[in-house]
């Protein structure tokens, strides 16, 4: 009985594509308590993945954003995001090599870049990845290391030894959050990564919308002193604006 509902759950997942634990609670007739249980083993045997409230497919569209969290947090000042990431992208041209860090304002860079060629692209994001890794003319290297799938990106060790291989002109980097101290971020293994990232560039321009500022999490990152140029939106409030340029950072508002 029980063999059979987790094989009928795993069936229905895979014909919607996702589906909320209490959807499929009434569905089954059990309770939610069951239904979590069941997702926990099919997951484990390798039949689906969890995702917050319910399952998604393998091999699906939702497997895939489920693990970049875009559900969670593309939408969110995707307006914004999209000019900022035109703005980055005005500033690649052909023969860069260039680092993009993880984030959804990384992806709308991502994408106003399939067609600059030739260029190299390094990157641990693997939502950056999917965006560019049939883009003609352009070698993408991805970071090898651990997979954080808050982030969706690779960390750790193995990460930090290949940036210290490389040397590129231009990071576009990411935060979750800002402040007149700096950045900071939630994990060590992001924040670490990210310093391994702008020791590995010779130009750091930081990509967030403005209501990252005023923000602080757990770890520090780096100093504001470290970025060259900041591209964010135009609701950036005036005070940090005078606080920015006054450090001699370059500042674009789109």
């Amino acid at each position: 009985m029980t063999g059979h509902r987790r094989a009928r759950i795993v069936e229905q997942v895979q014909r919607e594509g996702s589906m909320r634990v209490a959807d499929l609670a009434a569905r089954f007739d059990v309770s939610e308590v069951t239904i979590r249980s069941d997702l926990v083993i099919l997951e484990r045997e390798g039949r689906l993945l969890r995702d917050r409230g319910g399952a998604v497919a393998k091999g699906s569209h939702h497997f895939v954003t489920s693990l970049l969290g875009v559900d969670q947090r593309a939408s969110l000042h995707l307006d914004k995001k999209r000019r900022i990431g035109a703005a980055a992208a005005q500033r690649v041209s052909p023969g860069d090599a260039i680092l993009i860090d993880a984030g959804t304002t990384a992806v709308e860079i991502a994408r106003q870049l399939t067609h600059v060629s030739p260029l190299t692209v390094v990157t641990n994001a693997l939502n950056v990845a999917l965006e560019l890794g049939a883009a003609a003319g352009q070698r993408l290297i991805m970071l090898g290391g651990t997979f954080n799938r808050e982030s969706a990106s690779t960390v750790g060790a193995l990460t930090e030894q290949s940036l210290a291989e490389l040397s590129v002109q231009k990071l576009f980097l990411g935060t979750q959050a800002m402040d007149a101290d700096g950045l900071t971020d939630s994990t060590m293994e992001i924040a670490q990564a990210k310093r391994a990232m702008i020791r590995s560039a010779r130009q750091v321009i930081l990509v967030t919308d403005s209501s990252k500022w005023g923000t602080s999490s757990l770890t520090k990152v780096c100093p504001l002193t470290e970025v060259d140029t900041i591209i964010t939106d135009n609701e950036l409030p005036a005070d940090a604006r005078t606080q920015i340029e006054a450090l001699g950072i370059e500042l674009v508002l789109v």
